[in-house]
């Protein structure tokens, strides 16, 4: 039986969303030049957050050409993946830090509706290793390589330093090729914003080609800044830090929620997914997919999608405003994506060469799901050219009343298999051609 207040919840919040405009075709929102409908501001936004039920013996469906295994299951909230150059597989498993009681009624309301979102499983806080060596889909090893993190998320190796993003600082460890656990203790190149509010946690972390600078992702401290513009200072941001000093400078603002952080291959330019704002509407605002200018300002929380006035803010500033730099390619609204990883190689069918993945974690504001899936974004000389397919589907139960799974980080394993991992089904999946 649900809790009278939940019920509660509920019955108004359908009440409210019953007012609301009817959500569009998604597609209409794919690409470089989407449908901005006019704006829609709630007491409380519509919010459809669909319950957790175990995978069972299903899997997620495949696009055509493709098959999906899982590579491993039972892994405590699988949020992000990291290859290492052997082919062993690195699952970072972790949760947010515990957050400061909500402030306000409405707070409260959605703080507890978006809870039923995530897995009850305790989170890891740690990283585990995986070692397929044969390249079956079946690892023969798997074991805890660095434990007693604090809300880990991103990874990436540079020579012998293994770098991690906790929530609150990049660590830097040493790696020998092959080792299987790290004991030392991590030094800490640099902090970054943490507590006591944390709005979004997750830190991602990519390396510059020539291995000389760090790129870490941090998300802003609200939706709308309504903690206040003092709780944003250093958030929003990419930030650019010196490997060999720890010195840091924001490389690129306005970026809402930066996650996925990637080199894409042929021009080596710095491309991110942003989960952007809510309440607006269940069609404002599209997430995206964008490269990342150094000095840019994408808008947040002034604008949105260019220059597009958020009226929520105040006071505003029209001089940053006439500098935002417009996306390079929407998702749609609420998808949240949180993955990205380009295509390099070889093994998966042709029309999946030289684009981008995207792991859409899933919408839970929004009337009608969004997301809940992995899409491929073509590419052509380094910039998207055509519309996002799905690869990889059903992660949604036939019902459409509950999730098995969300897909989060995204990575491609030795042999070009396609790596996803799924948060809600503590599960990695993995998607090769369908030869296998």
């Amino acid at each position: 039986m649900k809790a009278p207040h939940l019920s509660l919840c509920g019955a108004v919040i359908l009440s409210l969303a019953a007012c609301g405009p009817k959500p569009i075709d998604p597609h209409r929102q794919i690409g470089a030049d989407p449908f901005l409908p006019p704006i829609h501001q709630y007491l409380l936004p519509p919010m459809r957050v669909p319950k957790i039920t175990p995978w069972g013996e299903a899997a997620p469906t495949a696009a055509p050409g493709l098959t999906i295994k899982a590579l491993a299951r039972d892994l405590k909230n699988p949020r992000s993946l990291y290859v290492l150059p052997n082919g062993d597989v690195l699952v970072v498993e972790s949760d947010g830090p515990k957050s400061p009681p909500p402030a306000r009624p409405k707070e409260f309301i959605m703080d507890l509706i978006e809870k039923q979102a995530h897995s009850s499983t305790k989170a890891g806080n740690r990283i585990v290793l995986l070692r397929d060596a044969d390249g079956d889909g079946v690892p023969e090893l798997r074991t805890v390589f660095i434990d007693h993190l604090n809300s880990p998320f991103g990874v990436t190796l540079v020579g012998g330093d293994l770098y991690v993003a906790n929530t609150d600082a990049v660590l830097r460890f040493p790696y020998q090729p092959g080792q299987t656990r790290i004991t030392a203790p991590g030094v800490k190149l640099c902090d970054l914003p943490g507590g006591p509010i944390n709005h979004h946690w997750t830190k991602s972390l990519t390396a510059s080609p020539d291995g000389t600078k760090l790129y870490a992702g941090v998300g802003s401290n609200s939706n709308i800044t309504e903690n206040g513009l003092q709780a944003e200072v250093g958030r929003a941001a990419i930030w650019e830090i010196d490997r060999a000093t720890g010195a840091q400078r924001l490389f690129a603002t306005g970026l809402r929620n930066p996650n996925g952080l990637q080199f894409e291959p042929t021009t080596q330019a710095l491309w991110t997914v942003v989960n952007e704002r809510d309440e607006l509407g269940p069609d404002l605002v599209p997430d995206y997919l964008t490269s990342v200018k150094d000095g840019g300002f994408y808008g947040w929380p002034y604008s949105y999608f260019g220059q597009h006035l958020d009226p929520r803010v105040h006071p505003q500033r029209p001089d940053l405003v006439k500098t935002a730099i417009r996306p390079d390619y929407a998702l749609s609204s609420h998808v949240a994506p949180l993955g990205l990883v380009f295509y390099t190689g070889t093994s998966l069918p042709a029309a999946y060469r030289g684009g981008a993945f995207v792991g859409e974690h899933g919408s839970w504001n929004r009337g009608e799901l969004n997301g809940y899936r992995v899409v491929y974004v073509p590419f052509a000389n380094g910039r998207p050219s055509g519309m996002a397919r799905d690869v990889v589907t059903d992660f949604l139960a036939p019902d459409g009343k509950a999730v098995r799974g969300r897909p989060v980080g995204l990575a491609v394993d030795g042999r070009g298999a396609l790596l996803i991992a799924d948060d809600a089904g503590g599960v990695v999946w993995r998607v090769t051609g369908a030869g296998g």
